[in-house]
């Protein structure tokens, strides 16, 4: 499913216009941008819950020459699905 399939089924359900329903599901994914770059979390009771956690500092390996690679340390946004939806498998 990519983002037009999300809007179509906006458009389906609630009968908004096309327009209103992109501007709607734009809205709620800058809305959840916003909320993850600033390191909160996200809970969507039923569908699952978004953090954001740290990553450490790595070592890697260059794979052409060998040599190690040092990689930074940064964040990943993480999903934990929630019982209705760990359901449906």
């Amino acid at each position: 499913m990519i983002k037009q399939d999300l809007i179509q089924r906006v458009v389906e359900r609630t009968g908004l216009p096309r327009t209103k329903a992109e501007s709607a599901v734009d809205a709620i994914f800058e809305a959840m941008k916003g909320a993850l770059g600033d390191s909160d979390r996200i809970e969507l009771r039923g569908f699952g819950v978004f953090t954001v956690k740290p990553r450490k500092t790595g070592v890697g390996r260059n794979p052409r020459t060998g040599t190690e690679v040092t990689i930074a340390p940064g964040k990943a946004v993480r999903f934990k699905p929630g019982k209705d939806l760990q359901a449906l498998n």
